[in-house]
């Protein structure tokens, strides 16, 4: 292994797979949910957050539309 390199004529290229990158946010969820993902994390060996993160891509890309009507 060399003591010093030179990485002065390298050239800077982007990052390909920035895309594809998970943006951190923070969300509030109940507690049933979470214990829902949770349990179907322990059956299908995923990680829970993985999970939510599938069905909310899912809703996204199938363009589902919630239904929600308030009780007067």
């Amino acid at each position: 292994m060399r003591a010093h390199y030179d990485f002065s004529k390298m050239k800077a290229r982007k990052n390909p797979y920035v895309k594809l990158l998970k943006q951190p946010v923070t969300i509030r969820l109940d507690r049933d949910t979470v214990a829902y993902f949770k349990a179907m994390a322990v059956k299908t060996g995923l990680p829970y957050q993985h999970l939510i993160n599938l069905y909310l891509r899912d809703c996204a890309v199938h363009q589902r539309q919630l239904s929600v009507r308030w009780a007067s």
